[in-house]
Parts: structure tokens; C-alpha cells; sequence
């Protein structure tokens, strides 16, 4: 599927398209898929975003506080999505449907996927109240750096990451504290 769509586009392939190239027939694919090509769009989001945040729980294992956690989080992230090739043919010949995947489509379902990834790992530094806002926005700064790159700052090296970081890693958990006690 990943390959039709780049030699196609999203908008273009067909569900004959991804049949051929995997080479079950049609009704297998509408037996899996009930609802068609937008179901496999839908199961391959899910499977793509899947993938990312197993790897990225391999670089949150053993790190020692929140910072490092966070720091750890965003390089990794940012060095995935910067390195992830099908994503890379798909910003350059769809990047209208991308941004959409990445922003206001699907950006609630990756909040809640990190969320349902990381939380873990952040509560072992924090409480869940105060965790959930600082994945989300952790979330929203990789995806919006990986949209838009700054010329000053690279979030994919750890000590330019760290340096940005810091002060808004400790903004977001104070006023974490401060909802809490509420």
C-alpha cells in the first residue's frame, strides 16, 4: 500500500491499485478492509504511528528525569519523522494531504497514541494529570519544528533540544502542578 501511494499518490490509488501490488483480489481487500480504501488509509495510519512510538520507547527505557526523558523523546522523534522516507515522498507529492494527517485531522489521534505510549515512562517523574499536557505539547512542538524547521535550533541534536527544552519543559510541568492543586 505504502508503494502505490507513492508512485501514485492518495488521492489516485485505487483499491485494484493495492490489490495488484499486493496480490490478494479485491474481495480479500473488502473482506479485511469492510469499508474499503479509506479503512486501509485508516489501518495503515495506525500501524505507521504504531511503529514510530515502539521505537521511541526503546530510547525512553533508561533515561534518568523528566528532562532527559523529554529531551530523549523530542531528538529521537524528530530524527524519525526527519529520516522516515515514505514520509518524505509524501510531503513532496502530497504535502496538502500530509500536514492535514499531521495537524488537523490526525494530530488528536497522535496525541493520544504518544499519550497512550509515553505515559509511562513521564509518570515515573510526574503525576498522569501532570504528564498528559506535557506529552501534548511535546506532540504539537515536534510535529510543528518537523513542518516548519527553524534555522536555530535543531530539536533532532540533544544539547540544542535540551537548551530550548528546559525552560518549557519546567513552564508546562508549574502550571501542571498548579492545575492539580487546584
Amino acid at each position: 500500500m505504502r508503494s502505490c501511494c507513492e508512485r501514485w499518490g492518495i488521492e489516485k490509488v485505487t483499491v485494484d491499485d493495492i490489490a495488484r501490488e499486493s496480490g490478494v483480489s479485491r474481495a480479500t481487500l473488502y473482506r479485511l478492509f469492510p469499508g474499503g480504501k479509506d479503512v486501509m488509509f485508516d489501518a495503515l495510519r495506525v500501524r505507521e504511528i504504531d511503529e514510530f512510538f515502539a521505537e521511541l520507547e526503546g530510547h525512553l527505557a533508561d533515561a534518568v528525569d523528566l528532562e532527559d526523558l523529554l529531551v530523549r523523546a523530542i531528538t529521537a522523534s524528530t530524527a524519525a519523522l526527519r529520516d522516515n522516507e515514505h514520509l518524505a515522498i509524501m510531503m513532496a507529492t502530497e504535502p496538502g494531504t500530509i500536514v492535514s494527517e499531521l495537524t488537523v485531522e490526525g494530530l488528536p489521534r497522535i496525541i493520544s497514541m504518544a499519550t497512550d505510549s509515553v505515559l509511562q515512562y513521564v509518570e515515573r517523574f510526574v503525576t498522569v494529570e501532570q504528564a498528559r499536557p506535557v506529552i501534548d505539547l511535546v506532540v504539537r512542538l515536534v510535529i510543528s519544528f518537523f513542518l516548519s524547521p527553524s534555522p536555530d535550533l535543531d530539536l533532532a541534536d540533544p544539547a540544542s533540544a535540551r537548551t530550548y527544552m528546559t525552560p518549557l519543559i519546567d513552564a508546562a510541568v508549574s502550571a501542571a502542578r498548579a492545575g492539580t492543586s487546584n
